[in-house]
């Protein structure tokens, strides 16, 4: 009958494979650990339902001027175009005794049309100007992720950091805020927008153009002397 061989070497190996797969594993989670690359991935665009805010500042004898009433009808323009719900208004406590904050008060229900929720609030400082806040939810964009974040030294604390030659946590953060600020239709950042009906009298002046063997494009022409001509003479 013939010896089995002895197990000793398999065991060896098998001892010597263990590091390599721990190895395997620790660099498995370092490499999750790493951010994305992109300042899109790190600070992506989302939207969101957020309330939309405007702060009334009371003033006048008719208790709004010229500018308050001018940015309370582009608010409320926007609020039915946009706005979900009713809109909410918070106003300082005791405005009833305040003949400019009531008159004001009056004004933004006739903007409302019926659709305006009051609430009151005590101010914090009685020396410092307490606006009547109006606020709607509406769909907006903005950044999904915490901008001003430093996990890692921008210095030489850490070599490995510095030697990746990658883009710091912050990076791009601060922008994709302003861009996702400036979006008049948050949707557009989700897909393109369809396709309006063309210009028919334009489009047939183009054709009768071309037809003559004329450029069917517009000729720009200007009538006053160009800033060049004028520092000349």
């Amino acid at each position: 009958m013939k010896a089995s061989p002895p197990r000793i070497p398999a065991l060896a190996a098998l001892a010597l494979c263990v590091p390599a797969l721990a190895a395997c594993q620790s660099q498995e989670q370092i490499t999750g650990s790493i951010y994305p690359s992109d300042y899109r991935d790190r600070h992506p665009i989302v939207l969101a339902d957020r309330p939309r805010v405007l702060d009334v500042f009371v003033g006048g004898p008719g208790g709004l001027v010229s500018r308050e009433r001018q940015d309370i009808g582009a608010f409320f323009a926007e609020y039915a175009k946009h706005g979900t719900g009713v809109m909410m208004a918070q106003v300082p406590h005791g405005y009833g005794t305040n003949p400019a904050t009531r008159r004001a008060v009056e004004t933004l229900r006739s903007y409302a049309g019926g659709r305006l929720a009051i609430t009151t609030y005590q101010p914090a400082d009685p020396n410092v100007a307490s606006p009547i806040r109006l606020s709607f939810r509406r769909l907006q964009a903005k950044v999904g992720s915490q901008c001003g974040l430093w996990p890692d030294d921008l210095g030489v604390s850490d070599a490995r950091q510095s030697w990746r030659n990658e883009q710091y946590y912050n990076f791009g953060c601060a922008s994709q805020a302003n861009l996702a600020s400036q979006v008049a239709d948050p949707v557009d950042l989700v897909r393109g927008r369809q396709e309006s009906r063309p210009d028919t009298l334009r489009r047939m002046y183009n054709f009768d153009q071309l037809r003559k063997g004329k450029d069917p494009s517009t000729m720009w022409r200007t009538e006053a002397a160009s800033v060049a001509q004028g520092i000349g003479q």
